[in-house]
């Protein structure tokens, strides 16, 4: 495991935050964010080299990843990203579209002008993150823009398991931009904000569906699991200027 092998730069230890909190979302980030693919097994001694760290906290993130459902003990002791079948993944899009779709509907109410303002800088910002590209920045700036809607809600109780099924997610999320050129064709995120606008929430909830399906469905798809077995997932083009310009904005 090389240190290149996650980036770790947007990830300071803050102020106050203990060793064992940090490693914890360090790692929760690099999985999240697609950094670490299915198969992958991680080393406590490793990820204890690239954060400069003892084993003990590393070990307990390590733990606390795997109760969430982000990683898999093996029956050998290793520590393993795990692998999911299309089936599997099918059932844990569904269920990202039913709470997506709640915490939407949900939030509607108090999306605030300033809210929405929120909304459209951070679609901005992942739109910029596509013109270089920036793989973590597309997907996390993804995450942030949904998180944003669904937390205008002042009590956001279904967050924690939306954030986890992206957790579960996380290992996918590179092979989900490796064809978006084909599958993500108009941006569903200017729909949300535009039913947002209107206040219409059955806009919302369409625009919510089809911004999972669009962006995440296909990774099901048997041929684009098998590229990820063959380890071929550092090598999946990433869509770039050219997909923005083409992108339809409605």
């Amino acid at each position: 495991m090389s240190k290149n092998d996650i980036n770790f730069d947007k990830l300071a230890r803050v102020t106050g935050e203990t060793a064992q909190e940090w490693v914890y979302r360090a790692l929760r980030f690099a999985v999240m964010s697609g950094q670490v693919q299915p198969g992958r097994a991680l080393t406590i001694r490793g990820i204890a080299e690239m954060l400069n760290v003892s084993a003990m906290p590393v070990r307990e993130a390590l733990r606390r990843l795997t109760s969430e459902g982000a990683l898999e003990l093996k029956s050998n002791r290793r520590i393993m990203v795990p692998d999911l079948s299309p089936a599997s993944l099918a059932e844990l899009l569904e269920l990202r579209i039913l709470l997506e779709v709640h915490a939407a509907e949900r939030a509607l109410p108090y999306v605030t002008p300033d809210k929405l303002r929120e909304l459209n800088q951070l679609n901005d910002e992942q739109n910029r993150a596509f013109e270089d590209p920036q793989p973590e920045g597309i997907i996390i700036g993804n995450q942030a823009f949904h998180r944003a809607l669904y937390t205008a809600h002042p009590h956001p109780v279904s967050m924690p398991m939306i954030e986890r099924i992206w957790l579960q997610l996380g290992p996918l999320h590179r092979l989900a931009l490796a064809n978006l050129e084909t599958h993500y064709v108009t941006d569903r995120h200017v729909e949300i904000m535009q039913a947002i606008e209107t206040r219409n929430p059955f806009g919302l909830k369409a625009a919510i569906e089809a911004d999972i399906r669009d962006g995440a469905g296909y990774m099901t798809q048997t041929e684009l699991l098998e590229r990820y077995t063959r380890a071929e997932a550092g090598n999946l083009a990433l869509p770039g200027k050219e997909y923005m310009k083409r992108l339809v904005k409605k």
